[in-house]
């Protein structure tokens, strides 16, 4: 891995403590020379992980460290950087001391990113409901990392959800809300917007000219209003607002049909009217190595497509295949990628 000295490290946030995120970062370190893994450093707690590691009998050792030496330092031993607040190892336990540990490590690295030391950031899995208890305002991890970009650029960003595996990307328009309510937030502007940042992004990260499938709302895509008008008065001007940009897009598309293996040939990205239409196929396609990539940043942004588990946290059978894929990918992003424009 002497090549990669030369560039910058990524930095990977610790997550939620309880949850099984040092177990795969402990576990990806051991699958660096199998899995041809970047250098990469940990923002966390050198005791927690070590506590980690001695109750799952990983030989992992673990050393504190500056991100420039991180790439040094990784083919020897896991690289840490030690946060200023301390993390509590109780697997499966999510404890409220635990949140400004967890925030920090997240601003610690978009730091570091916009310092010029790391190239990109990994997050692993947050637990909300302890972060909402110490007063955190964002819905989670994708909507403060807006926050922290408009901070550190003084320009509003727009963070766009992308699940990315190695059979679909797909995006859905809306997230983190009800049935009911996607649906009435659901605008040809909203589509238009989050259409241009997966082209935009596509082309600068993936460096692909990206074709884009917009999927119908309603069963079979509304059949001409008959199931629905959302279709008409909705997503088809957003395609011809789309089309008259120069953006590849076509659509909609009846969502039952656009995800069998003929169907994904047609182009590289999904864009969906909402969470499960397009997480479920998503996921159900490549559980274990399809990665959550956040568009619209003025960085790179991965992370593994799973939560904290906190079921099966601390008991050694936690996959890291996921926080790999992550990893892999956002090297090949920050690679891909024309310098920072902060």
């Amino acid at each position: 891995m002497t090549s990669n000295q030369n560039r910058l490290p990524l930095a990977i946030s610790i997550g939620e403590p309880a949850g099984i995120g040092p177990e795969i970062i402990l576990a990806a370190w051991k699958r660096r020379a199998e899995a041809e893994l970047p250098p990469f450093y940990v923002l966390g707690d050198i005791a927690l992980l070590r506590s980690r590691a001695n109750a799952l009998q990983m030989d992992v050792p673990i050393l504190d460290t500056e991100p420039e030496d991180a790439a040094r330092l990784f083919d020897i031993a896991l690289p840490v950087y030690p946060l200023g607040n301390k993390l509590d190892d109780r697997p499966g336990t999510p404890a409220l001391m635990n949140a400004a540990g967890v925030i920090e490590a997240i601003e610690r690295g978009v730091d570091h990113i916009f310092a010029g030391r790391a190239a990109g950031l990994v997050t692993c899995p947050i637990a909300k409901k302890p972060l909402y208890d110490a007063g955190f305002q964002y819905p989670g991890h994708t909507e403060f990392l807006g926050h922290l970009a408009q901070l550190r650029t003084g320009r509003a960003a727009t963070p766009v959800m992308m699940l990315a595996g190695p059979e679909l990307r797909a995006v859905p328009v809306t997230v983190h809300l009800s049935l009911k309510d996607a649906i009435a937030s659901l605008t040809p502007e909203l589509i238009v917007s989050t259409a241009r940042i997966v082209d935009a992004d596509l082309r600068k990260r993936f460096a692909i000219a990206p074709r884009l499938a917009i999927s119908g709302l309603n069963p079979h895509a509304g059949e001409d209003g008959s199931m629905g008008r959302e279709e008409i008065d909705v997503i088809i001007p957003a395609i011809e607002a789309l089309r008259a940009e120069g953006i590849h897009v076509h659509g909609p598309l009846p969502a039952d049909t656009m995800f069998h293996a003929r169907a994904r040939a047609t182009y590289d990205a999904a864009l969906c009217m909402y969470h499960d239409q397009a997480l479920i196929p998503a996921k159900t396609l490549a559980f274990d190595s399809t990665v959550n990539v956040t568009l619209g940043l003025p960085f790179v942004r991965t992370s593994p497509d799973h939560g904290t588990a906190f079921d099966i946290a601390g008991k050694g059978i936690a996959r890291p295949d996921s926080l790999i894929a992550a990893i892999r990918l956002a090297r090949e992003l920050a690679d891909n990628s024309a310098a920072i424009v902060l």
